[in-house]
């Protein structure tokens, strides 16, 4: 059964979200703080987080940094913040889509879903020995590990699948709509942005120098592509 741990301080978001998530078919675990919400997260290992933004001990971001030091856990932050920057910086500290309060339990459903499309496909497309060598890079499907230059890297969740794509389709333009369709699923609702941070973050772990990208080259109005270091 898919786990959920749901992280917020307010019950009368909690009670009903766990009553529906549950109806759903979801295992849910809850935490009422983000202190204990980081430990849970650490012992339990949820197959995805809902992560409120404004808790006490320890907030939201706090959260979801500390466990981005050790997790690929998707991660769905929560916040009552209607500004674009306090969104974008949930992008940046590794989550992996937000909702703002008040959302519906139907979207936030939604949400989850299209976070855990890629979880389950990979748990049922996972063939033991079957990897992907591409210039300095080796992704092991099997293990769902990425190695650079024989060093594994730490990628979250979606730039796992992101490179996988892009290896697997070397040279190939693949468009904006095909990402997010195959990475995050045809139900996708989040802001169409997310992409291009989630590119850069891989470029920043990839490429000798993320500022002029060799390995996953950007084409205008298209998409993007991969190409193996010296050839075009």
């Amino acid at each position: 059964m898919t786990s959920v741990l749901l992280v917020d301080d307010e019950k009368m978001i909690t009670d009903p979200l766990v009553r529906a998530l549950t109806q759903v078919g979801y295992q849910v675990m809850v935490a009422n703080n983000g202190r204990d919400g980081l430990t849970l997260a650490r012992e339990k290992q949820p197959d995805v987080v809902v992560l409120d933004v404004m808790m006490p001990q320890m907030d939201g971001w706090d959260v979801c940094r500390a466990l981005r030091q050790d997790s690929t856990v998707p991660i769905l932050m929560l916040t009552a913040l209607g500004d674009e920057v306090d969104r974008i910086l949930g992008l940046e500290l590794g989550a992996d889509d937000y909702l703002t309060k008040p959302f519906s339990t139907r979207e936030l459903i939604a949400r989850l879903k299209a976070l855990l499309r890629r979880v389950e496909l990979d748990r049922r497309q996972q063939t033991a020995g079957d990897q992907i060598i591409a210039a300095n890079l080796r992704l092991e499907l099997n293990t769902h590990r990425a190695f650079k230059d024989g060093q594994e890297l730490m990628l979250r969740q979606k730039e796992y699948d992101l490179l996988t794509l892009l290896l697997s389709r070397p040279g190939e333009v693949i468009t904006r709509a095909e990402f997010f369709d195959q990475v995050w699923g045809t139900d996708w609702l989040g802001d169409t942005r997310t992409l291009d941070v989630h590119i850069r973050w891989l470029r920043e772990k990839i490429e000798v120098d993320p500022s002029r990208p060799r390995l996953i080259q950007t084409v205008r109005g298209l998409g993007y592509r991969f190409v193996a270091e010296g050839h075009s």
